[in-house]
């Protein structure tokens, strides 16, 4: 029988050992939540099946498996396992794991070299893998938290590939609890619904998940805990989220979106879950202004108005009172007529001013302060819009020399049809007396 990774480590194998360390995967079969990467058909799979492993990036959120799997992979090719973090390892213990490394490639053994929070290591560090990657000193094995789009050098990235992890869902979570019970003996004590609370303050991660486990055995409860008495007895983390990391970028899009969507209740949701994990609501009050005119805009012109009451009521409140305020906005904008034609009419317009250079008004629309000025035609033959029978002159406002452009378009939703009308209108107006014009 083969030996436990403990065994082979030399680690006393006994119940004293954490439950998450007892419950370590001994084999890539073994391991929950991730068989996209780790079934037969996966990347990972199809690497231990042929025996032949490349450098690989583990990008996923906490407790989800990279530690077990980046170790299972060294056992199944037979690779030296080497371990290092970013956050406690400099220059010198890069060096030293490259030297044993090259000894032990002279000695006829490869070495996995398995680098946790990998995204910690400055571009400088990152760069020192590239000529022991290359050569196939060692195999390397990256594991961390962030998008390592923005984290990991694009040359360290090319010789890479990169397996994205995913959250335990609830039926993988289950999973993990009914092994706590087989090696404990015994079911969890807590109820049905204290359970999914159980599982919901894991916020998708199998370690943190197993260690509350361990808690509650520890603590031997001499009723199942309900929800109400988890809270009490387990002290429950904020959810997972960075303000200055993806995560804080992944909500807020999907928050954008969900207005964008016209999903109210969606966007509640991560709204709440933005608040929940510690964002600055006026950040929040800036991103519904924003969405008002980017993606409601003059459908409903009213959106503008109402997220700006928003920030001054919670200005004026605070929290959590002036949530209530950002919660009002939100949905407001969700359930809004939608266009972004002033959106796109602005970034229409701002290419083609680019395109065109310095172009000069119209003579006829410039104001003539001196008499010069007045010599050099300033002015000379503007129509006051007023003193027209439509209060509509129908001159051109474009340069000399410029065709007439349409940026706006507006759309045939809430406000933007009577717009509509009006722009035809005058576009009619427009038409006919530059006809009159060509026929004085």
């Amino acid at each position: 029988m083969a030996e436990s990774l403990f065994e082979a480590a030399g680690v006393d194998g006994g119940g004293t050992r954490p439950l998450a360390d007892r419950l370590r995967p001994e084999s890539l079969a073994d391991v929950v939540g991730q068989e996209h990467l780790t079934g037969p058909e996966g990347p990972i799979g199809r690497m231990a099946a042929q025996g032949r492993l490349g450098s690989v990036v583990l990008w996923g959120p906490p407790g989800t498996g990279k530690t077990t799997i980046a170790r299972l992979l060294a056992r199944s090719v037979d690779l030296e396992f080497v371990q290092l973090s970013a956050v406690f390892s400099g220059v010198a213990d890069l060096r030293k794991a490259f030297e044993e490394a090259r000894q032990r490639r002279r000695d006829g053994r490869g070495t996995l070299l398995f680098v946790d929070e990998i995204h910690r290591f400055n571009r400088a560090q990152q760069d020192g893998f590239l000529p022991v990657v290359e050569d196939g000193t060692i195999v390397l094995i990256g594991a961390t938290t962030e998008n390592p789009s923005f984290e990991l050098n694009p040359a360290l990235l090319s010789r890479c590939q990169v397996l994205v992890l995913r959250r335990h869902d609830d039926a993988s979570l289950e999973r993990l609890l009914d092994r706590a019970e087989a090696v404990e003996g015994q079911s969890l004590p807590v109820t049905e619904d204290g359970r999914l609370a159980l599982k919901a303050m894991a916020d998708g991660d199998g370690r943190y998940l197993l260690n509350l486990a361990e808690e509650l055995y520890r603590i031997a409860p001499p009723e199942p805990l309900d929800p109400a008495g988890l809270a009490e007895s387990l002290q429950r983390r904020a959810p997972l989220y960075d303000k200055a990391q993806e995560s804080h970028y992944n909500l807020i899009s999907a928050l954008h979106k969900s207005l964008r969507g016209s999903d109210a209740d969606a966007a509640l949701y991560w709204m709440a879950r933005m608040l929940a994990g510690g964002e600055d609501p006026l950040y929040i009050a800036r991103r519904l202004v924003r969405f008002a005119s980017e993606d409601v805009g003059l459908a409903d012109p009213e959106a503008l108005h109402q997220t700006l009451a928003a920030k001054d009521a919670y200005d004026f409140l605070g929290s959590p009172e002036g949530e209530l305020a950002l919660a009002q906005a939100a949905i407001y904008l969700a359930t809004a007529p939608k266009s972004n034609a002033a959106y796109k009419a602005f970034g229409a317009a701002s290419r083609s001013a680019r395109a065109t250079g310095s172009l000069n008004p119209p003579m006829h629309i410039l104001n003539a302060p001196t008499k010069m000025m007045k010599q050099l035609g300033y002015g000379d033959g503007y129509a006051y819009d007023h003193d027209t029978a439509e209060g509509f002159s129908g001159r051109n406002y474009f340069p000399d020399g410029m065709a007439r452009e349409r940026f706006y378009n507006p759309v045939e939703r809430g406000f933007e049809r009577e717009i509509a009308k009006r722009l035809a209108y005058w576009d009619r107006l427009r038409r006919e007396k530059t006809r009159e014009d060509g026929d004085g």
